[in-house]
């Protein structure tokens, strides 16, 4: 069965990394590139199901989602 998940990629200096939204738990994918990010979050969110069940994609999904840039005072 496909189920939809918003999956945010994030590229860094030292390669990318990609995190579904919505989710209950930390699950975190990373690669030299987008794709490899991809292919691996993906298997890091079947096992997260797997391991702890369908209740583990939370109960509301993500509608929606964007970045912001924003200040925060430090200190």
């Amino acid at each position: 069965m496909l189920q939809p998940i918003r999956i945010v990629v994030e590229q860094h200096s030292d390669g990318f990394v990609a995190y579904p939204l919505g989710m209950t738990g930390a699950v975190v994918g990373e690669g030299p590139d987008a794709q490899s990010a991809l292919s691996d979050v993906r298997s890091a969110i079947r096992f997260h199901v797997e391991t702890f069940g369908p209740k583990a994609l939370g109960e509301h999904p993500v509608l929606d989602a964007f970045v912001v840039e924003d200040s925060v005072e430090l200190g």
